[in-house]
């Protein structure tokens, strides 16, 4: 499991690396982000980039065509499941397994998805927020909804554009989200100082935002993802409504540390909210888990039947 998570860090590092480029790069050279709002936004360029990875850790760990598991948005169609299949296999893959994200979130989590009662998840990623109830190492009920982390991103950025006529890059309001981002107030108010173009005689500025504005800037997705949370329960079986309202919702993803999201969730709820540890990384390290364990959670993974 060492190297697993060895090899997650390095790529962690690469992706830190490269997000420091957008908004920086000469004529001669694009940036581009090959997978946005949770789909392929580029093909070739997600191709490239996966044969790449593939490659890197082939060489380093000295392996042939390794097995891939893949975390897919929960609803994913036959088509859409078979286009990440051939991708990867094309990058390099010898075998392809897919996984449904919140399926991946909650074993990450170490929530025992197998066993005979309810469990909730709340995966708030970068493109997308699943949510997901799981019950015998299957989901019984699920939404997906593109709104997360670079949505939040975008209100912020349009917010100061809107409010302070100040024009700042997604990299800029990524930064502001994480340092002083919130659901509801502080007990006490956070701010800092944000640079940018003014929008009116195209010089650098510098303004103070605060947490409070920042809320403000967020109040309507964050309260999209609050609904979606709701509708979900409300479509759970009874026998497994009683199960979660023991256990509780359990928060994943990098949107599940925005400062008092979870307490806001537990009050519009009613139930207790917990926020997994690492949340960053359940994703990642519940498909790791699944690689590790294969024939033990097939179960969980979409195209396994097919293998049989």
């Amino acid at each position: 499991m060492w190297q697993l998570i060895e090899r997650q860090e390095i790529l962690w590092q690469q992706e830190q690396k490269q997000k420091t480029c957008f908004g920086r790069t000469p004529d001669q050279i694009k940036a581009v982000r090959p997978l946005k709002d949770g789909v392929i936004a580029d093909f070739t360029a997600t191709q490239l980039m996966l044969k790449n990875l593939i490659g890197k850790v082939a060489r380093r760990y000295n392996i042939g065509k390794p097995r891939v598991v893949v975390g897919v948005p929960s609803g994913i169609t036959e088509v859409e499941e078979r286009a990440v299949e051939e991708s990867v296999i094309q990058a390099g893959a010898k075998e392809v397994y897919l996984i449904e994200e919140p399926m991946a979130a909650a074993i990450g989590a170490s929530i025992d998805v197998g066993e005979p009662s309810g469990s909730i998840i709340v995966d708030i990623g970068g493109g997308t927020t699943e949510v997901a109830v799981i019950s015998l190492g299957g989901i019984v009920v699920s939404h997906s909804l593109r709104i997360a982390g670079d949505e939040l991103d975008e209100d912020i950025v349009n917010y100061i554009k809107r409010e302070m006529n100040l024009a700042i890059g997604d990299t800029t309001g990524e930064q502001i989200k994480i340092q002083i981002g919130c659901a509801m107030p502080l007990m006490t108010e956070m701010s800092m100082e944000v640079r940018g173009r003014d929008l009116t005689d195209g010089l650098p500025r510098t303004v103070t935002v605060t947490s409070t504005q920042v809320e403000d800037a967020m109040k309507e997705s964050i309260q999209k993802i609050v609904e979606i949370v709701k509708i979900t329960l409300e479509k759970t079986p009874p026998e497994l409504a009683s199960d979660i309202m023991e256990k509780g919702i359990v928060l994943a993803g990098g949107g599940a540390l925005i400062k008092n999201l979870d307490k806001l969730l537990s009050i519009e709820t009613g139930m207790p909210v917990y926020i997994a540890e690492e949340p960053l990384d359940c994703v990642v390290r519940g498909t790791g888990k699944t690689l590790e364990d294969l024939e033990r959670l097939k179960t969980v993974l979409l195209n396994a039947r097919r293998r049989k």
